[in-house]
């Protein structure tokens, strides 16, 4: 731990270490920056085998965060997200290894062109310097965050929840004594070691102007606040508000497994399932089978009168049905009366994150993928896909659903900016 992340009690004390933490992050960007991809990928790699070894004391850290939430009656669904087992330990410190094997983004030569003056120009990828990552109940995010800056050559500083403080403080310890292993600053990755809200507070401030970027993971009033709040700019989603679409031509055994694996495989993650609509053409022989196979599964319906009506268990749709990020068991259902219709419900409804077509008709596909305008549009696959590991990236730190720089799963690429090398022979500007 740093010494500046001593134990504080007063705002001001909590403001004093914040930017000390930052201002030791950008003397240690400035060194990661210039690292070899030998070096990060070594910590990366010592991080996982540390993270192993230590596998006991993560899941007794873990165990007291699950205790504390169960105390504080959180939900099934939010403690979910927060358990660390051996398999998601295993799968923590795979993610570590997978993010040391990719290519090194920083230095890639993005363009090259030559002026008719002879000046020869490269568009070459940097880091983004700084990075503030602020975050709930998700432990894993912790690896995620710290890998995939460390990778792009960015420090970072994480500032977990409250729910997830002793797991995220084990994993934190581990990624540290990678660091030392490798030789580069400790404060690459540096975390604030209190839980006061506070702490969010001066991050949004910019820490003293020593934070280029901050992403939010986390439930909506968080995002929001980011957002609202932030003095520097943000990757962030508000609501993964997700859609399935089982158009009229929709293979049957195709959608049933489509949508209980996009609604129920993890219901508390972004890119789960949060409406399914049917097309009109397809109801008859495919809307019963849907929604009795989502009961199955365990899955409350909230349907239109077309869904109440194939099946009295599901509970009439409410207007904000169509608007809720459930991440829970539960989902809206609507019958619609064509491809135009699903789009335009998704336009009004959707959140921009993640939305798939079920059909076996190459012209509707091809058309909800160029008019759907989310960050993420899938054809015939489950939107739990929406995650940086299964675009190959590793792992994500988060999904951005803005238009600017980054745009969907955010890892090593969109971590980076660029800038312009000038190559001359003496020519001046006339």
């Amino acid at each position: 731990m740093s010494a500046v992340a001593a134990h504080v009690e007063t705002e001001s004390e909590i403001r004093a270490a914040m930017r000390a933490l930052g201002a030791e992050a950008r003397t240690a960007a400035r060194v990661l920056a210039n690292a070899s991809g030998a070096q990060k990928d070594r910590a990366l790699t010592e991080a996982a085998r540390v993270l192993r070894e230590r596998r006991g004391e993560l899941l007794s850290a873990n165990a007291r965060d699950l205790a504390e939430g169960r105390a504080r009656g959180l939900t099934p669904a939010f403690l979910d997200r927060l358990t660390l087992n051996d398999a998601r330990v295993e799968a923590i410190a795979r993610g570590l290894e997978e993010v040391a094997t990719l290519p090194d983004p920083v230095g890639r030569v993005l363009a090259t062109f030559t002026r008719p003056n002879g000046l020869v120009i490269e568009r070459v990828a940097t880091p983004l310097g700084v990075v503030g990552v602020i975050y709930e109940s998700r432990p894993n995010v912790t690896a995620d965050a710290g890998a995939l800056c460390l990778k792009s050559g960015n420090a970072v500083v994480l500032r977990g929840g409250s729910d997830s403080f002793h797991s995220s403080a084990a994993i934190h310890a581990c990624l540290v004594a990678g660091l030392r292993e490798a030789g580069l600053p400790e404060a690459a990755i540096a975390r604030a070691p209190f839980a006061s809200r506070a702490a969010v507070g001066e991050m949004l401030e910019g820490l003293g102007g020593t934070l280029d970027v901050i992403v939010p993971r986390g439930g909506k009033s968080l995002v929001d606040r980011v957002q609202r709040e932030a003095r520097v700019p943000v990757f962030a989603h508000l609501d993964g508000i997700v859609h399935v679409f089982v158009d009229r031509s929709a293979d049957l055994d195709k959608a049933l497994k489509i949508i209980v694996n996009a609604k129920m495989r993890r219901t508390g993650v972004c890119g789960a399932a949060e409406t399914l609509l049917v097309h009109r053409g397809a109801a008859d022989r495919a809307l019963g089978p849907l929604v009795a196979a989502l009961i199955d599964a365990g899955c409350a319906i909230r349907g239109d009168g077309a869904t109440r009506a194939v099946d009295p268990r599901a509970t009439p749709a409410t207007e904000d049905d169509w608007r809720t990020e459930y991440l829970d068991a539960i989902i809206a259902v609507r019958v619609v009366d064509s491809l135009d219709q699903a789009i335009a419900h998704i336009e009004t409804y959707g959140s921009h994150h993640t939305d798939c077509i079920v059909t076996e008709d190459p012209a509707a596909a091809a058309r909800f993928l160029k008019e759907v305008d989310s960050a993420i549009v899938l054809h015939n696959a489950s939107t739990q896909f929406a995650d940086g590991g299964e675009f190959g990236f590793g792992a994500e730190i988060g999904i951005a659903t803005g238009r600017m720089h980054a745009r969907g799963p955010v890892g090593v690429e969109q971590l980076c900016t660029f800038k312009y090398r000038v190559h001359g022979d003496g020519q001046v500007r006339p």
